[in-house]
C-alpha cells in the first residue's frame, strides 16, 4: 500500500514508519522534523515531507488523494502545552485533524486516527470513594472502548481541553461512519514508552512526559519531582508491543477494524508514578553503579507549580484490551521492569555519547 503517515517524525510515528517500510509498504512521511527517522531517510520506499499541516500551502488534499491509507498521529500530546496554550491544543488536535478526516471522507480513504486514553478522564473512585465498598477494586479503573463513560474535570481545569478535543474528534468520526461516509479505526494509546519517547528536558523547550523527567534527574543528579504526590497510576506499554497491535489494525484482515475503537495498552504493567520513580532509581543503581554518582532524592511538587495553574490529572486508568485480544489476537508481551531497562539504556547511551 501507499500509506500517508502524518506525524511520522514523532515517537510513535518513527517506530511505525520503520515497521511499515519493513513490511514493504510505500510510505509518505510528514512531520515538522525528521530527527527520529533520520536513519530511514534514504530508504527507497520512503518519501519524507517536512511540512506543517497548519501552513496554508500544505497540500493535504493531494497527499490524501494519492494514498491508499491515511494514518493521523498529529497532536499536541504534552501536559505543559495543555495548560499553557489550551487554544493551540484545541486548534491542532481538533480543527486541523478534522481537516484530515474530511479529506478522507471526500476521497473515500480509510483513516487510522490516533486518539488518547485521556478521553476517559477520571475514575468513579476518584470522587465517589466513600460510597464504594472497595475503591481500590480495579473494576472502577478499567476502561472499555464501547461502554465506559467519560468523566472530565471542570472547565477552569483547562488541562482537560486535550481530552475534550480528542473526544470530540472521535465523535465526529463516528458520525461520519454512521452515515457511511468514512471507514475509520480509532486507537487509544495507554502510555507507550520506549526508545525515542521524548527529547530529554534540557534538549527541548517543552516539558516531556514523566519517564524523561525521571531519566534526566537520574543522569544529572537532579531531584525526581512527583506531581501532586505521585499517587496517580498508569499502565506502561512497550512501543514494540504497541506497534505490533497497530500493524494488525493496518492489515485489517476481513475488515474487522472498520469503524472500531481499540485500546492499546498493558494492563499488567500498572504502577504509581511514585513507584515508577523508585523502580527507575533501583534499575539505575543496579545497572549503572557509577562511582561518586549519588541517586537523586524524590520530592513532591504541586501540579500548579510544575505545569501551571489549571492543571488536573486522571487518577488511574487500566485498559480493557478484550477487543484487541479477541479481534486481533494481540497480547502485550513486555513487562514493566524489562521495558524500563531497555528504555533507560537507550537514553543513557545517548547521554554518554553526547558527553564525550
Amino acid at each position: 500500500m501507499r500509506i500517508l503517515n502524518l506525524g511520522a517524525g514523532g515517537f510513535i510515528g518513527s517506530h511505525l514508519t520503520e515497521r511499515l517500510l519493513k513490511e514493504k509498504h510505500s510510505v509518505v512521511a510528514v512531520d515538522i522534523h525528521s530527527d527520529k527517522i533520520r536513519e530511514l531517510l534514504n530508504h527507497c520506499e520512503l518519501t519524507f515531507i517536512e511540512g506543517d499541516i497548519r501552513h496554508p500551502d500544505f497540500q493535504l488534499d493531494k497527499l490524501v488523494k494519492e494514498s491508499d491509507l491515511v494514518i493521523d498521529l498529529i497532536a499536541h500530546a504534552n501536559p505543559s502545552i495543555y495548560v499553557k496554550s489550551p487554544l493551540e491544543v484545541f486548534r491542532l488536535n481538533f480543527n486541523e485533524n478534522l481537516k484530515i478526516a474530511e479529506a478522507c471522507v471526500y476521497h473515500k480513504k480509510r483513516l487510522i486516527q490516533f486518539s488518547s486514553c485521556e478521553v476517559y478522564g477520571k475514575t468513579v473512585a476518584s470522587f465517589f470513594s466513600d460510597h464504594l465498598t472497595d475503591p481500590e477494586d480495579s473494576v472502577f479503573a478499567r476502561f472499555s472502548e464501547d461502554h465506559t463513560n467519560f468523566i472530565l474535570g471542570p472547565v477552569k481545569k483547562h488541562r482537560w481541553i486535550y481530552s475534550a478535543a480528542k473526544q470530540l474528534l472521535e465523535r465526529v468520526l463516528h458520525a461520519y461512519g454512521l452515515e457511511g461516509q468514512l471507514n475509520y479505526t480509532i486507537i487509544r494509546p495507554f502510555n507507550f514508552i520506549g526508545p525515542k519517547i521524548d527529547y530529554l528536558p534540557d534538549e527541548n523547550d517543552g516539558s516531556p512526559r514523566v519517564f524523561s523527567h525521571f531519566m534526566e534527574a537520574l543522569l544529572e543528579q537532579k531531584p525526581m519531582k512527583l506531581v501532586d504526590g505521585g499517587a496517580q497510576r498508569r499502565c506502561y506499554t512497550a512501543i514494540e508491543d504497541a506497534i505490533e497491535c497497530t500493524y494488525r489494525i493496518i492489515e485489517n484482515h476481513g475488515g474487522v477494524c472498520n469503524c472500531e475503537i481499540f485500546n492499546i495498552g498493558s494492563p499488567e504493567n500498572e504502577v504509581s508514578i511514585r513507584s515508577l520513580a523508585k523502580l527507575m532509581r533501583k534499575i539505575y543503581h543496579n545497572s549503572y553503579d557509577v562511582p561518586n554518582h549519588t541517586l537523586p532524592e524524590i520530592i513532591e511538587v504541586s501540579g500548579d507549580e510544575f505545569y501551571g495553574k489549571g492543571y488536573e490529572d486522571s487518577d488511574r486508568r487500566i485498559p480493557d484490551i478484550t477487543k484487541a485480544r479477541t479481534i486481533l489476537g494481540w497480547e502485550p508481551e513486555c513487562g514493566l521492569e524489562k521495558l524500563l531497562e531497555i528504555t533507560m539504556k537507550y537514553y543513557r547511551d545517548i547521554y554518554l555519547e553526547n558527553s564525550n
